[in-house]
């Protein structure tokens, strides 16, 4: 078998208004901006990308905003919560700092062992901040109002709906991920280790609708390779059950794609080369970027993509005492 797959690279939404994305997951989220560049496929539309200090893999949430893009529906087939995972003590201030952010948030409480925190992004998608025992390390933002010890560590993980377990089981069983816990309609399944992202739960009803691809939605989830070698490895053996894309240059990893049977999509993303290929660390995020077949075409597009701003001096959210009931 391949190299071990640890847990999620990416995970790529969409979203609307791109300045309201940019504003909410790094000044209420306190994620960095660590990559604008655009949509290789759809270079009239930006790509973002925010994480950790350095775009660290199992740490980047990505968007396609289309602007005045149709609210979608997350259903069966599609990934409908993706968590973050933060240290146990700091839940009280995640909820309080969303709370005095004006963002609703509902206390979920625990699932399984971990504390956990619902919201919904600008355009209604639904973030699950988790507080697991062991959050890990943290490579903390550097432009973020968040103190260091509260940071988001990056992914716990996502949950997917699905009409049936066993298909999809099945491939996650080949990709690494065995199930560990049970509840009700829940099932979880965790890689070996503790690298980010390593929880994928599957959410199990056949009476759920199918989902409708539109802002709030996610578009696909990336999973970990180590590298170009282990990719391919991977995509030997994925070719055996399911149909598998050729390897596609990302500039910033290689990846490779395939549905699950439930209908999720699913990529393969390598580790390298990082964000760091075509800027410095300390200015991530601050310029457009593009590959060097589009560069030809950069005053075209930029006239087509509408202006954004990164603020990224950002004084700390003054929080509230919670009390009552949560919104």
């Amino acid at each position: 078998m391949p190299s071990s797959i640890v847990g999620l690279h990416h995970v790529t939404a969409i979203a609307s208004d791109p300045q309201q994305n940019l504003d909410f997951y790094t000044e209420v989220l306190g994620l960095r901006f660590v990559k604008r560049t655009v949509n290789f496929d759809d270079p009239g539309s930006y790509h973002l990308y925010f994480g950790d200090d350095a775009g660290s893999p199992g740490t980047i949430l990505t968007f396609f905003p289309w602007l005045r893009a149709a609210r979608g529906l997350a259903g069966l087939g599609e990934v409908t919560r993706t968590a973050f995972s933060v240290p146990l003590e700091s839940i009280d201030y995640w909820e309080q700092r969303l709370l005095a952010s004006k963002v609703p948030v509902e206390r979920t409480g625990k699932r399984f062992q971990e504390e956990v925190l619902t919201l919904a992004d600008p355009d209604g998608m639904k973030i699950e901040i988790v507080g697991p025992a062991d959050a890990g390390s943290v490579n903390a933002p550097r432009y973020a109002s968040i103190p260091p010890e509260h940071a988001i560590r990056g992914f716990f993980g996502v949950t997917l709906s699905e009409e049936s377990a066993e298909p999809t089981a099945e491939i996650l069983g080949i990709m690494g991920f065995q199930q560990v816990a049970e509840a009700a309609n829940r099932l979880r399944f965790a890689s070996d280790g503790s690298a980010p992202g390593n929880h994928i739960d599957l959410m199990i009803d056949k009476t759920a609708p199918y989902g409708r691809t539109g802002a709030g939605t996610v578009h696909h989830i990336a999973f970990r390779v180590r590298d170009n070698a282990s990719q391919l490895e991977w995509r030997a053996e994925i070719q055996k059950h399911l149909d598998v894309t050729p390897v596609l240059d990302r500039t910033y990893f290689h990846s490779i794609y395939f549905r699950e049977p439930g209908g999720v999509l699913f990529e393969l993303a390598t580790d390298p080369p990082g964000f760091t290929l075509d800027e410095p660390i300390e200015s991530l995020g601050e310029e457009l970027r593009m590959p060097a077949w589009l560069e030809p075409k950069r005053s075209q597009i930029e006239q087509r993509l509408p202006p954004i701003e990164l603020h990224k001096s950002l004084p700390p959210i003054e929080l509230q005492t919670v009390t009552g009931e949560t919104i």
